[in-house]
């Protein structure tokens, strides 16, 4: 009966001008079915193989976002234990005065830096 109210639906929004179609946890099968009754293109997110396109969420499948993962997803990174590992050695450089060195810190002509330095020295006897 559900199945039959999406075909329906699917051919009304079709018919209507619609110029594709995303399934969203919809049973493979049933996408697929459905998918091959209509003309316009579909996109399945949860919805099995039998779509014209697949999709997926970034943070899904690139594992950023850890606490919940929909049956759906299929996760081909762990981003998130990357990110956290880079993060945790950022902090450590920066404790350890390792970071930023020279190579990634802009340097000044010693001539305009005495300048400088005597400037700021004047401006303190004033």
């Amino acid at each position: 009966e559900t199945a039959l109210k999406i075909l329906e639906d699917a051919l009304a929004i079709q018919d209507a001008g619609c110029f594709m179609l995303e399934f969203e946890a919809v049973p493979a099968e049933i996408a697929r079915i459905i998918s091959k009754e209509l003309e316009i293109p579909t996109i399945g997110i949860g919805a099995g193989n039998g779509t014209d396109g697949q999709i997926l969420l970034g943070y899904d499948l690139l594992g950023v976002f850890t606490d919940f993962k929909p049956k759906f997803t299929k996760r081909y990174s762990k981003l998130t234990e990357v990110a956290v590992s880079g993060l945790k050695e950022f902090i450590a450089e920066v404790k350890n005065a390792e970071f930023p060195d020279d190579d990634h810190s802009y340097n000044v002509d010693e001539k305009e830096l005495e300048k400088f330095k005597n400037i700021v020295e004047k401006r303190k006897q004033i």
